[in-house]
């Protein structure tokens, strides 16, 4: 079974709920309005069975869907978060089993029967005593914690439309990750954490973090992942030789980004380093 672990799709209750607010984040139209501002969103995108032919076009066997933060659903009221979150967890629990194997999802920001595992957003690990019950509940399940970008503030007029996308993202994934060496692995050391866009390049900084006299022997987890998302061979290959094959995952971040440009890098490596990728991580992963 080939996996992709980082795919996003709304249900269709989900869809309507964005549709139904008037506050961030909303849906008018085709029109996605969330903290970051306004931008065009292909609805087909998140049609289940539009998504099923492009995972057999990509020969992908299964797709694990979680709840982009992104969106910015954390910076709501708990009680708007808790029933976007849950809309959205019930609609893929209902795709997952009728999906005949096709869809796995993480639970957004909860352990919930039936999941992969669960989804948060950076600021779980950078914050790690504010989200100290949820990560010590994931913990006491010896489950899959997947670590995603969260949304940014609106950009300042005349910066470029990729800055957020580049920096912003990448530079929360960096903190998140070196949060969960210093204060998270020793606190919670049966979760298995996975961390979106390589950590936004974290684990380039070991050779940095080594002249602070740390020893990065540490940073050699076995419980800590990377998925491949937006990156091509050169950040692949580092990641390989920085931690070994066996701690990357493929994650394509669809439909956000096309994942053909990920998927080519990846099987370009050959088909030995491929199957650890697509197959054999991610099934240990999520088993």
């Amino acid at each position: 079974m080939t996996y992709d672990i980082h795919q996003h799709l709304w249900p269709e209750a989900f869809v309507a709920a964005l549709s139904s607010r008037n506050e961030v984040p909303y849906l008018r139209g085709t029109e996605l309005v969330t903290p970051e501002g306004a931008f065009p969103l292909d609805l087909q995108a998140h049609d289940p069975g539009r998504r099923l032919a492009d995972l057999d076009r990509d020969e992908i066997n299964v797709a694990v869907l979680s709840l982009q933060p992104s969106l910015g659903l954390e910076q709501l009221a708990a009680s708007e978060q808790d029933e976007l979150e849950l809309t959205w967890a019930d609609g893929a629990a209902a795709l997952t089993r009728e999906s005949g194997g096709r869809f796995r999802a993480f639970a957004p920001w909860r352990v919930l029967e039936g999941f992969a595992g669960t989804s948060v957003g950076a600021s779980a690990l950078v914050d790690p005593d504010r989200h100290s019950h949820l990560l010590a509940e994931v913990d006491a399940a010896g489950g899959a914690l997947f670590v995603h970008p969260e949304a940014e503030g609106a950009q300042p007029p005349g910066w470029p439309d990729w800055w957020r996308w580049t920096a912003g993202y990448t530079a929360q994934m960096q903190r998140a990750y070196l949060s969960w060496l210093a204060f998270g692995r020793h606190r919670y050391p049966r979760v298995r954490v996975v961390f979106a866009i390589l950590a936004g390049g974290a684990p380039f900084q070991l050779e940095r973090l080594s002249q602070r006299g740390v020893d990065v022997r540490s940073a050699l987890d076995s419980g800590v992942f990377f998925d491949t998302a937006t990156y091509g061979r050169r950040a692949i290959e580092l990641c390989v030789e920085t931690f070994g094959v066996g701690h990357l995952v493929y994650g394509s971040d669809t439909p956000v980004v096309d994942p053909r440009f990920t998927l080519q890098a990846v099987r370009g490596f050959g088909d030995a380093v491929a199957r650890v990728i697509q197959i054999e991580t991610p099934r240990t992963l999520l088993s």
